[in-house]
């Protein structure tokens, strides 16, 4: 994972990794770990992201690396992550955009975010991680 300022280059499981402008994918829910009592001198950290464009894409991410007291010599992290697009039979929506009009916006189905967020746990290695992503998703109304 690159990170440049306000941009992030997010490495995805099944295409090309994509470069992003954070501020125009605010994080909406997340999950971290460190092994061993202070991520300082953690031997392995994970975590887990979600962000959400105004036009209602979604990227989910995740990353299981050596953490800044070292690992052994040869580990290999692992990543993950997945681009979901809103499918053409969704809601339509009109929100304000980042300039201030009204633009249309479609919601990405938040059971397909869900086993997003569990198949790139999955991925990591990382299951209860996977758990506490989707318990940090924005609540939904009932």
């Amino acid at each position: 994972m690159t990170d440049m300022t306000d941009t992030l280059t997010i490495p995805l499981s099944e295409r090309r990794p994509v470069q992003i402008d954070k501020s125009e994918w605010p994080l909406i829910a997340s999950a971290d770990w460190h092994a061993g009592e202070h991520k300082s001198q953690a031997s392995e950290v994970a975590y887990l992201r979600v962000r959400e464009h105004a036009d209602g894409r979604v990227l989910v991410y995740g990353d299981r690396d050596s953490g800044p007291g070292g690992m052994r010599a040869g580990y290999r992290g692992l990543h993950g992550g997945y681009l979901l697009v809103p499918h053409a039979s969704a809601p339509e929506t009109m929100v304000a955009g980042l300039n201030g009009p009204l633009v249309s916006h479609r919601d990405v189905d938040p059971a397909e975010v869900v086993r997003a967020i569990r198949r790139v746990a999955g991925a990591i290695g990382m299951d209860d991680l996977g758990s506490e992503c989707v318990a940090d998703l924005p609540a939904e109304s009932l």
